[in-house]
């Protein structure tokens, strides 16, 4: 009887161990081309709200501060008509280059970048 408890409590432990094993999967992430097709941006519902919050900061990108203005009542202007974008050669927009380069930390997210890149891409609409 003892042998007989002493099994059943091993073979319980052992289903509570392999019962809390598990195996995650990590999936690489999906290959993309960012010079394939460009996604549809707008700059209103996912630009604007990106520029306010990672550039227009206190002393910042906010007006009398550093140019572009980012504040969501200029930055549309301010972009496009500061000369910043290049809608002919998109990667020489000198906006496209500073959020690739120096100032890459402020918007950290790949997949945003491309939406500016995209944006720039499919000309800059103020849409």
């Amino acid at each position: 009887m003892k042998k007989l408890l002493i099994y059943t409590g091993l073979i319980t432990a052992i289903g509570f161990v392999l019962s809390g094993c598990y195996k995650d999967i990590i999936l690489p992430d999906a290959a993309f081309d960012p010079d394939g097709p460009p996604q549809a941006v707008s700059y209103n519902t996912d630009l604007k709200p990106l520029f306010n919050s990672s550039c227009a900061k206190v002393g910042c990108h906010v007006s009398g501060a550093h140019q572009p203005y980012m504040t969501v009542d200029v930055s549309y202007n301010q972009i496009v008509n500061g000369g910043f974008v290049n809608t002919i050669i998109p990667k020489e927009s000198i906006l496209y280059q500073k959020i690739n380069g120096e100032m890459k930390d402020y918007i950290p997210s790949a997949a945003d970048r491309q939406k500016v890149y995209d944006w720039i891409r499919t000309g800059a609409l103020n849409n």
